[in-house]
């Protein structure tokens, strides 16, 4: 059994490095391509938050419960938001994928898509897991129909789960991919991938 523990994983799009406190000034930079901590459902951080959230999730690395990654464009090296491993059952192991967000003007682009099949490829044919979990905000339906088109299963609803940041209480969906599901999961990933990765070989925009 391999531990979870932090790694660089690389695309054709994206790599994912092990997030470092040196990332800061350009995970603000990130964050501010489209305000999206404005959104109340989300838990993007705010600029002036970004070495706080950093901090958390690097000790809750330490604590073993969180791989923390930076997400990097291949194409001209520039960050563009953060993703992890959380809630890591290390006995099994299993993880879930959350706590991701990407500026704005990245999204549709296929760097999304390929940093889940990294994180999916790496989990379920490295780490040997048996099933890998994603929660989002019921009322999110911008993630919900993300994560339904990586072909991951409603497990069920948390109600009254959580609370957001503007006070209220969030609904949680939590989704899971099994290792059975995998190979139909990751042969649809690279489908959708496909236009974007020949665009990042022959440099088209």
């Amino acid at each position: 059994m391999k531990r979870v523990q932090p790694v660089t994983l690389t695309g054709h799009l994206v790599q994912l490095e092990p997030l470092r406190p040196e990332h800061h000034d350009a995970l603000v930079g990130a964050a501010q391509d489209g305000e999206l901590w404005r959104l109340w459902y989300t838990t993007v951080p705010e600029p002036s938050g970004m070495a706080a959230e950093i901090e958390r999730r690097l000790q809750l690395q330490e604590l073993g419960q969180m791989v923390a990654f930076t997400i990097r464009r291949l194409k001209d090296g520039q960050v563009t938001g953060m993703t992890s491993y959380m809630n890591i059952d290390q006995s099994l192991p299993r993880v879930e994928i959350g706590s991701t967000w990407l500026a704005a003007s990245t999204h549709g682009s296929g760097l999304n898509a390929e940093a889940k099949l990294l994180l999916l490829t790496h989990a379920f044919e490295e780490l040997g897991c048996p099933a890998v979990e994603l929660r989002t905000h019921w009322l999110n339906t911008q993630s919900r129909a993300a994560i339904e088109r990586l072909g991951a299963k409603l497990d069920g609803v948390l109600r009254s789960h959580t609370r957001a940041k503007d006070g209220t209480l969030r609904d949680t969906c939590v989704y899971s991919i099994t290792q059975s599901e995998w190979p139909a999961v990751r042969s649809g990933l690279n489908y959708r991938l496909c236009k974007h990765t020949k665009e990042a070989h022959t440099g088209a925009s």
